[in-house]
């Protein structure tokens, strides 16, 4: 059956072999059969630059280059982690970077695909962070760096993350209501997928009379998450990871 993959927030990084693991068979028994696979961002823990060729991220470009070598389109939007991905890494891999907000033809339904953290008007230490981090100057200053300056400098960030994270209530983190409809009504769909939130679910509701649907793809934390849409509708599903 033609259906389409989606994923988001996997966070890969050296430390977690077993992601890595269960993200490797997934491209390479489950993506290969699908008519695209949509990647919307988070897919690293951090990246700091297309040319950081450590033999990690070599491999999980191998990963990619082996799918769409095989002709099957893979697509990206970039994560809050994984913003400074660029045109050397889709060169390298055949993926095709999108815009933060794309409209796609789901097997007939327009839907609205992102990777979420927009939407978290909540969170406003955070979105002055994003603005200050997104300025295109800033961006050239830090890829001027050494490499090894910018791994202390996305470590130290990471870190800080974290611990402001532990310090924000669940309701700042999740979206805001109003800017999901205005999102949609914006782009004139009724459907969105989008990541960031870590809380897998497909939400339904209806406003004005018109019947909208989010849903919400989970993290690779503790298993792998993935979203199957086909001409029939969409199926949140999990992948269990291998412990060796």
């Amino acid at each position: 059956m033609p259906h389409t993959l989606f994923i988001a927030d996997l966070h890969l990084s050296p430390t977690r072999p077993d992601i890595t693991d269960c993200f490797e068979r997934f491209m390479q028994q489950e993506v290969i059969h699908a008519d695209a696979l949509y990647v919307l961002g988070d897919l690293f823990e951090a990246w700091i630059g297309d040319d950081d060729n450590s033999p990690f991220h070599q491999q999980i470009k191998a990963a990619f280059s082996a799918v769409t070598e095989r002709g099957v389109p893979v697509y990206f939007i970039h994560g809050n982690r994984d913003f400074m991905i660029g045109q050397r890494f889709a060169m390298e891999t055949g993926v095709t970077l999108l815009n933060e907000l794309e409209c796609i033809d789901l097997y007939g339904t327009p839907t609205l695909i992102l990777h979420g953290d927009t939407l978290c008007l909540e969170d406003i230490d955070y979105q002055a962070f994003r603005r200050k981090v997104h300025q295109p100057w800033l961006q050239r200053l830090f890829l001027c760096l050494p490499l090894t300056w910018r791994r202390k400098i996305a470590a130290k960030m990471r870190a800080g993350s974290a611990n402001a994270n532990q310090q924000k209530s669940s309701t700042i983190m999740d979206v805001t209501p109003q800017e999901v409809q205005r999102q949609l009504d914006k782009a004139g769909v009724t459907n969105m997928i989008h990541g960031h939130t870590h809380r897998p679910h497909i939400h339904q509701w209806h406003q004005h009379g018109t019947a909208y649907q989010r849903i919400v793809l989970g993290d690779w934390y503790d298993h792998g998450s993935v979203l199957m849409c086909s001409a029939q509708g969409c199926d949140l599903q999990t992948r269990n990871f291998i412990h060796r």
